[in-house]
């Protein structure tokens, strides 16, 4: 081992060296900012959810009226009346869906673009259906089908139902920065309020399936002008055949 002659050895100085003090002249990281939910606070900011549960109880509601008729006034829907109660059962599931999420606490902007796409697919299918149904006696002296509340049919109703629910999807989803809190509480009385909404959705469904199957009994399919439940007659329970009605 060769030693170096003393005047070539550096001299041993406290300065760091020049990488040591560009590494401390850094900017440190600042710590991360706290979660701040997005979406509006207060009672504006829970809009949506409330429309929501407007949305269930409302088009549950409606379908709730078409049952009253059907049995009540022993009206019995056609084809195309129980395809917009279809749509309309979507429309409350799109309200549904958000309610159900908001009832955890927390709904993300994710959460209400799926409830309200099902919405807008719902009515937009059922607009179409009752639009489809009214130009089928659109033509003057035609009686229509079915009895007429308030001066209108059933059908006339609810395209008007139907165009009116897009509408106001449309004018919440403009503020929706404003509008779509994404804390929900979930205790007090909008938990107790969506929860017996959402029963209310339930039982109704079961109604209607209860009662497409007992007008179409044991087919696939239910007759343009029904005239009975046809599933009494398939099962013997009352003897002859459903009059056919033009």
């Amino acid at each position: 081992m060769v030693i170096p002659p003393p005047h070539e050895i550096p001299p041993m100085t406290s300065e760091p060296p020049a990488s040591a003090s560009r590494m401390t002249s850094l900017p440190r990281a600042l710590p991360p900012e706290p979660f701040a939910p997005e979406g509006g606070s207060g009672p504006l900011g829970q809009v949506q959810y409330w429309l929501a549960v407007i949305f269930v109880v409302g088009w549950t509601g409606v379908v709730c009226g078409g049952l009253g008729v059907q049995f009540g006034s022993w009206d019995y829907p056609c084809p195309l009346c129980m395809v917009q109660r279809n749509f309309m059962i979507l429309a409350a599931l799109g309200g549904a869906y958000i309610v159900r999420k908001g009832m955890s606490g927390r709904i993300s902007r994710r959460d209400y673009m799926t409830g309200w796409g099902l919405c807008i697919v719902g009515c937009f299918g059922g607009g179409f259906a009752a639009w489809r149904q009214t130009m089928l006696h659109i033509l003057p002296g035609d009686p229509g089908y079915g009895g007429a509340v308030l001066g209108l049919h059933l059908y006339v109703w609810a395209l008007v139902l139907f165009v009116a629910a897009v509408t106001t999807i449309g004018v919440v989803l403009t503020f929706a920065n404003e509008t779509a809190a994404e804390i929900v509480p979930t205790r007090g009385v909008s938990a107790r309020l969506g929860r017996a909404a959402l029963w209310f959705c339930g039982i109704v469904i079961v109604i209607n399936l209860v009662s497409v199957f007992a007008l179409a009994g044991l087919h696939w399919y239910l007759p343009d002008n029904p005239s009975c439940y046809q599933l009494f007659h398939d099962l013997g329970v009352i003897d002859g055949e459903c009059p056919i009605l033009e």
